[in-house]
Parts: structure tokens; C-alpha cells; sequence
């Protein structure tokens, strides 16, 4: 059974209309790992299936991911194992801010 999830917009990162227009880009495949958003957080999916008609990937959580890459077991009523539908839409782009202490380590040095 699939954990139904209301995945975040993409916005500007938004895998679909970044691929959109390059004939060479080829749809998910299983074992592939997808990114998308959720409540803020960047989730990377393990793809078991691809539903091609319905532009919809079938896979399991394997990351769930702050905005640094600080990685949690869960979040709100998400977690890593769990099955999840990822369409091709809400798929997007991992964009991370920088961490405030490699900031200052990089100054140091």
C-alpha cells in the first residue's frame, strides 16, 4: 500500500520543465533515485516501478533531508521505508543552503 503524500511544488527546480525540451532524457527506471519536496524537506525515493501512462513513480523513502542535508528518519507522517507515488511533476532539483559552520571553518583556513 502506497502512504498517500501532498509533495511540495517544485517551483524553479523543477525537474520536469528543466527536462522538458531535451529529446535525450529518459524516464525513471527501478533502482534510480528521484528527489522531491516535502513540508520543506528535500526526499530522495528509490524508484521500484514507473508508470509510464500515468507519469508517476512507485518507490521507497530512502533519505528524508533538511535544507543543509541533514539526514532524519522521519518527518511529520513520512518515513524512510515508506512506499510512496512520486509524479513526474513534483519531482525537483536538491538545493542545499550552506552550513553556517563549514562557512566559518572555510574563513579560517
Amino acid at each position: 500500500m502506497h502512504k498517500h503524500i501532498e509533495w511540495d511544488e517544485p517551483g524553479s527546480a523543477s525537474v520536469a520543465t528543466l527536462f522538458k525540451d531535451d529529446p535525450e532524457h529518459t524516464p525513471p527506471y527501478p533502482g534510480a533515485v528521484l528527489s522531491a519536496r516535502y513540508q520543506g524537506r528535500i526526499v530522495r525515493v528509490k524508484v521500484e516501478a514507473y508508470r509510464e501512462e500515468d507519469a508517476v513513480s512507485i518507490g521507497s523513502v530512502a533519505a528524508i533531508l533538511d535544507q543543509r542535508g541533514h539526514r532524519s528518519q522521519s518527518h511529520q507522517n513520512l518515513n524512510v521505508g515508506d512506499m510512496v507515488r512520486l509524479p513526474d511533476d513534483k519531482r525537483a532539483i536538491e538545493r542545499w543552503e550552506e552550513d553556517e559552520d563549514e562557512d566559518e571553518d572555510e574563513e579560517k583556513e
